[in-house]
């Protein structure tokens, strides 16, 4: 917990939301038609949303990216996702990203499961 009371993946989110809301305001016409475009996406189709989530999170890990990382790890646990399938995720980063991977996954992952997981269940 950080001295607002906010765990380190709310904070990250909170970090992100503002991000992207300012860059809403500048660029209103393109954060409209990317958001347009993700939503269909991240739409249940031949894959669950489950799945192209944690695809998203395997990516996420690859990539490094720790807001994403949050963000699709968040977007795993809100469509039913166990720690068994984020860590077979992780896993399967691993096996693509090797060393980079793991030690987003081992560390990220888990702290977002533990801090994002607890109110879902």
């Amino acid at each position: 917990m950080n001295r607002e009371g906010h765990t380190s993946t709310e904070h990250h989110m909170m970090q992100y939301k503002k991000g992207v809301g300012s860059f809403e305001e500048k660029m209103p016409i393109f954060a409209e038609k990317y958001n347009e475009f993700t939503e269909q996406c991240f739409n249940e189709g031949a894959l669950s949303k489950k799945h192209k989530h944690l695809i998203a999170l395997g990516m996420s890990i690859h990539a490094q990216d720790e807001y994403c990382i949050i963000y699709h790890t968040k977007g795993c646990l809100d469509n039913g996702c166990s720690e068994e399938e984020l860590l077979e995720t992780v896993s399967v980063a691993t096996a693509f990203g090797s060393g980079a991977a793991l030690s987003q996954g081992a560390t990220l992952v888990q702290e977002a499961f533990r801090e994002l997981g607890n109110d879902l269940q």
